[in-house]
């Protein structure tokens, strides 16, 4: 009898086996670099070794599979007119289709266990394990020394390995984080300079300042929604002390309902006590709740020394939460080293919300990470309410907010939108810019913080106070989408942009155009604001819209008379739903036998002219012509009343007089007295006026009808034996002869007619 290894021995082979493979393989280099410019250069000199025994905190990051296709995936996932469109996917089918190998990942493991590494979090869902290890053991895994540097710029040191790392392993990792600590994470916080008065604010709070519930108040003015059954997470470099927000809560006169959950992603602390400063985790908490304070929990995913740890487990953990906000900036040696996670989060459903920052405007360098393609980055504004606890007044640009753009990241799809970027906001076509939105960062708001010693009123502003408010606003906007069975709408760029271009811009967006921070605001985007703060409900229904931006069809005129051998023109008008920016196509069906149409052009993005032409031996009688348009799976249809009358028995237009002159010359830039031109149906139906224009030097004149005369205009019908007039006026430009003429478009037989104009110019 042939007896079966055992479950245990199979395991122990593929162990052995993994581990055999670790140890054959070549050093690999990372996908990703590591080693700062002033290390490799010499500005940051080295002035000796970590400690061998020294403990360390580094996260490991393996690299996503099937990139291209993923980026196929989320061009799909956000256009409207997909088969995709918002068909989010689960972190376990991201895993599935973009996620490393369970090969890979178990390699990794092996390695990790055979170089003597502690693990303290991470998964295959994650991409990511997070270890402990001394630095000697570091050293030798990753091929490197591990050094300390003087600073070039701070008065302080900082460490780095030597060279980029490298590892025996079979496949290239993507990043390792925490090897260094030449960047500092800092809080988009800033305190009010002793100098500066701010000007009187109309919060519901001590001294008069804003509460987080202000900014509900003042941007949603609604009560329907409170962000029920949703949850937000809140990336924080501190853990936090709940007795500060309690206090806040206490001095406020509110009650917190909203869990507030610490989650340490690699092992560090979640206590924040004294000396530790809690004051941009108090924010964040009191901001987000303020704005949607029926949300479930508030999740602080917490490390001291790792973003990747921190995105990791905000893209990955149980519940999912969909709103998220980062108040802190942070310098990796590679950003592309975050870019897996943000996509991550975008083929999720989730909305991760960045501080732009608080020092004005910027070119070339954005902190990171501000500019990063798929994030939603919150610029500053200086908000008025109409009272305390009252809704919006007026805004204005907060001169600190940040805004601009970084050389590391291309400009998105979405900012590549005709009448984004333009001269006069200073974009750039080339890098991404920022912010996209923007909410009131200014120093008007209370805050409670380090362990309840200090609570201040109008003392602290920043767009960290902005960031965490927007994850807030999203939690409605979700809330609303699954009342309605209808998807999130997770990352909002795609959509925010065709909307801010749309129609619908002023109900969905505070324009904010007064003020500057380097840069102007603007009707329209802008490098200061975005596009703006949210405007009530407004927003939340654009952005739960579930066949997002569209478009309708019009038709001008409406009903068109044609004669037998003559044709008849309509102007078919594209009209925008929700920013929508497509071609449509046009067609036309439900034509009488011996009628064609035709569209130019076609397909079109605003309007078309529609030409509806009867053969000799057209149908006679009145039909109704059905134009449709689609663009991608999009469409919208219209109708046009089209009426074919027997050659000679239709309309006819007589024009008096024949010929229009100015004898006596008129100086250059003067305006004559008019002259008229009567046009009068001759025919047996209904005359249908298309358009009357005047070229050159000549223009129509508007007047009031009297009983006796009618006027002539674009869109107007003339019964059968009755008159209209029109009166032209002529400005020369040159002194010479003008000519020009007045040119009748209509359903006659002999459209369109023209009268010839002429006169001298002085």
């Amino acid at each position: 009898m042939i007896r079966k290894p055992s479950t245990f021995l199979l395991a122990v082979f593929a162990m052995m086996s993994l581990v055999s493979i670790v140890s054959q393989a070549q050093p690999q280099l990372l996908l990703t670099h590591h080693v700062r410019e002033a290390v490799l250069d010499g500005q940051a000199p080295a002035i000796g070794r970590l400690p061998g025994g020294q403990s360390m905190h580094f996260d490991i990051v393996l690299a996503l599979r099937h990139q291209p296709e993923l980026e196929n995936f989320l061009q799909q996932l956000y256009e409207p007119s997909s088969s995709s469109y918002r068909r989010f996917l689960t972190p376990q089918e991201f895993t599935a289709r973009f996620g490393p190998s369970q090969e890979d990942y178990d390699a990794l493991i092996a390695f990790a266990k055979s170089n003597g590494f502690t693990i303290v979090g991470g998964s295959r869902d994650a991409f990511d394990v997070r270890f402990t290890a001394p630095v000697a053991t570091i050293e030798k895994a990753f091929h490197v020394k591990m050094n300390v540097y003087s600073h070039p710029t701070e008065n302080r040191t900082f460490y780095s390995p030597d060279r980029e790392p490298t590892v025996n392993l079979p496949f290239q990792l993507w990043h390792v984080t925490g090897l260094d600590n030449y960047s500092l994470p800092r809080p988009a916080l800033v305190k009010r300079d002793i100098k500066i008065n701010p000007d009187a604010t109309t919060g519901s709070c001590p001294g008069a300042s804003f509460c987080g519930s202000d900014m509900r108040a003042a941007y949603y003015q609604g009560t329907a929604l409170t962000g029920s059954g949703q949850n937000i997470g809140l990336l924080e470099f501190l853990g936090f002390d709940i007795a500060d927000v309690n206090t806040y809560y206490k001095n406020a006169g509110q009650t917190r309902t909203a869990a507030v959950t610490g989650i340490s992603t690699d092992g560090s602390s979640l206590n924040c006590t004294s000396p530790c400063n809690d004051l941009e985790q108090t924010i964040d908490i009191t901001q987000s709740l303020g704005m949607a304070p029926g949300v479930t929990t508030v999740y602080l995913y917490v490390s001291n020394t790792s973003d990747t740890a921190m995105l990791s487990a905000m893209s990955t953990d149980v519940p999912l939460p969909l709103q998220l906000s980062s108040s802190w900036t942070w310098g990796p040696a590679d950003p592309t080293a975050d870019d897996p996670y943000f996509e991550k989060m975008a083929s999720q459903g989730q909305s991760y919300f960045q501080a732009a920052g608080d020092s004005g405007a910027y070119t070339e360098s954005a902190p990171w990470p501000a500019n990063a393609a798929y994030v939603t980055t919150v610029g500053g504004t200086q908000l008025f309410t109409e009272s305390a606890a009252g809704p919006w007044s007026s805004e204005t640009t907060w001169v600190d907010g940040g805004g601009g753009w970084g050389s590391n990241v291309l400009i998105p799809t979405w900012q590549q939108l005709t009448g984004v970027i333009t001269k006069t906001n200073d974009g750039s076509t080339t890098y991404r810019n920022v912010p996209d939105v923007s909410a009131n960062a200014y120093w008007s708001f209370y805050v409670c913080a380090n362990q309840q010693l200090t609570c201040t009123a109008n003392n602290w502003g920043g767009t960290s106070f902005a960031a965490p408010m927007w994850a807030g606003y999203l939690a409605l906007t979700n809330q609303q989408a699954a009342a309605n069975g209808d998807p999130a709408p997770g990352f909002i760029n795609p959509t925010i942009y065709p909307l801010g271009l749309g129609t619908g811009y002023g109900s969905d967006f505070h324009d904010i155009i007064t003020g500057n921070n380097g840069f102007p605001a603007l009707t329209g985007y802008d490098l200061a604001t975005g596009w703006g703060s949210p405007n009530t409900d407004g927003l939340i229904n654009a952005l739960t819209s579930p066949a997002g931006p569209g478009f309708t069809l019009s038709a001008t005129p409406g009903s068109l008379s044609v004669v037998e051998g003559a044709s008849g023109t309509s102007t078919i008008s594209v009209n925008a739903l929700d920013g929508f920016t497509g071609s449509v196509t046009l067609n036309a069906t439900g034509l009488p036998n011996g009628v064609t149409a035709g569209f130019s052009p076609n397909p079109t993005t605003t309007t078309s002219t529609l030409t509806l032409t009867a053969s000799a031996s057209a149908t006679t009688g009145t039909a109704t012509v059905t134009i449709s348009g689609t663009s991608g799976s999009l469409s919208a249809t219209t109708t046009v009343s089209l009426t074919v009358t027997p050659s000679g028995s239709g309309p006819a237009v007589s024009l008096s007089p024949a010929s229009l002159k100015w004898n006596n010359p008129i100086a250059v830039g003067t305006t004559s007295a008019t002259k008229a031109v009567v046009l009068t149906n001759t025919g047996s139906a209904t005359l249908d006026i298309s358009s009357i224009a005047a070229s050159g030097d000549f223009r129509l004149v508007a007047f009031k009808a009297t009983k006796a005369v009618t006027p002539c205009s674009n869109g107007s019908t003339v019964a059968a034996g009755a008159s209209c007039t029109i009166k032209v006026a002529f400005t020369p430009t040159q002194s010479r002869t003008r000519t020009g003429d007045v040119t009748f478009t209509d359903n006659a037989s002999n459209s369109p007619q023209q009268v010839p104009l002429s006169g001298i110019g002085k």
